[in-house]
């Protein structure tokens, strides 16, 4: 039911073209997939990856493929390694030769690899990193490769802060990791904070790998902060959660995306219950291309539970996205996929919205703060941390154009 679903989806939304023939089945248009496969940022990677897997699979069965010919991702786990990346993006475009690239989860390989895709011009859509500074370093070039289908940094950081004001909460510890995708969420907090006249009482940051934040935490602890505003990839969100959680300290933590990732929830355990997150997605009964996309995945992987669902839904719409471009383009050459991805003349039914015209020459950010949403760990599981979300997600939010 769900295949003939996305079936009937596809036929509907999208512009299908004809069965691939027998002759024309080694003929392919080779899409690249950068993410991280192992380490600590793996749940997002993985995520992405089958994302992105589910959406070319449902093209090529239901859509007979794009100008005649079968998607073929050329997926490479990067490591979350900055020269990984640099190596793959150098592979993918010179020796995979790939129409386009969908990928980078992660700040650093992101900085490392975009110029790289930039002097190749080689679309390259950021379907997961949310660093800000990706799609700003180019931004004023006409010929400008980079785009991006999930929220950035400076969207995410405001919905964090509002959300402790509006608890009452105004004494804020900031806990930012030192990589580039803290560093970005710091300086974004940081802002909205000097927006509403609100300094942090502290700011404290730690590596990625940290095992133990004990003394960060007594030291935000003792100077009185009533929240604490994380900024950091998963397990080392479940580390901070259990440090606070050792010291009885009944604070309230928001965090950036990497809060829904299973391996924060499952580590933090009971510690990280009632963290609050913001997200583009939950993993909940929605409208129906969420409903079908959350059946279609469980029953491809195997997996109850997605472990980084805003990953896996904004992998599948790059794919849904870059599809669109490549048929309004009637070709799989990079340049021209690029100036189609700047004006898509087709809307593009998806998982996190409905997209109409998601990029511009001058806006390659597909995603706004009215996407957003506040989620909760709850039981193990991210849930809407409020009834009005849960009832707004049974509608589309578009693109807001004033953002």
């Amino acid at each position: 039911m769900t295949r003939s679903y996305y079936g009937t989806v596809l036929a509907l939304t999208l512009c299908c073209v004809g069965i691939a023939s027998e002759a024309d089945a080694a003929d392919t248009v080779r899409i690249g997939v950068s993410c991280p496969m192992s380490g600590g940022s793996s749940d997002m990677g993985i995520s992405l990856r089958n994302g992105v897997s589910l959406a070319a699979d449902e093209i090529n069965q239901w859509a007979g493929g794009v100008l005649g010919k079968q998607i073929e991702l050329v997926v490479r786990d990067d490591m979350a390694n900055n020269d990984v990346g640099k190596q793959v993006a150098e592979e993918l475009t010179k020796t995979q030769k790939v129409s386009a690239t969908i990928g980078i989860c992660n700040a650093g390989v992101g900085a490392a690899s975009m110029d790289i895709y930039q002097s190749a011009k080689v679309p390259l859509i950021i379907a997961v990193s949310a660093g800000t500074p990706l799609a700003e370093k180019h931004a004023s070039s006409p010929d400008f490769y980079v785009f991006r289908n999930s929220p950035r940094d400076e969207i995410q950081a405001p919905v964090i802060v509002n959300e402790a004001l509006k608890r009452g909460l105004r004494k804020v510890a900031i806990f930012a990791d030192t990589t580039a995708y803290g560093e970005s969420g710091l300086g974004y907090i940081e802002k909205a904070l000097a927006a509403n006249k609100l300094p942090a009482v502290t700011v404290q940051r730690f590596p990625v790998g940290v095992k133990d934040l004990s003394d960060q935490v007594a030291a935000a602890k003792a100077v009185g902060a009533d929240v604490v505003l994380a900024w950091t990839v998963g397990p080392e969100a479940a580390v901070l959660a259990k440090s606070i959680a050792k010291q009885k300290w009944g604070v309230q933590v928001i965090g950036s995306w990497p809060l829904s990732w299973r391996n924060f929830v499952d580590s933090a355990g009971a510690a990280g219950e009632g963290a609050l997150v913001v997200v583009s997605f939950v993993q909940q009964a929605s409208f129906l291309n969420r409903n079908a996309f959350i059946l279609a995945y469980q029953k491809k992987f195997g997996e109850k539970t997605i472990p980084a669902p805003m990953a896996a839904a904004q992998g599948y719409d790059a794919m849904m996205i870059l599809y669109q471009a490549i048929y309004q383009a009637q070709s799989d050459d990079p340049v021209k996929i690029k100036a189609a991805l700047e004006n898509l003349d087709r809307r593009v039914s998806g998982v996190i919205t409905t997209y109409q015209r998601p990029f511009t020459t001058s806006d390659h950010d597909a995603l706004t703060n009215n996407m957003l949403v506040m989620g909760i760990v709850r039981h193990g599981q991210i849930d809407y941390a409020y009834k009005e979300d849960a009832m707004r997600s049974f509608s589309v939010q578009r693109k807001n154009t004033a953002n």
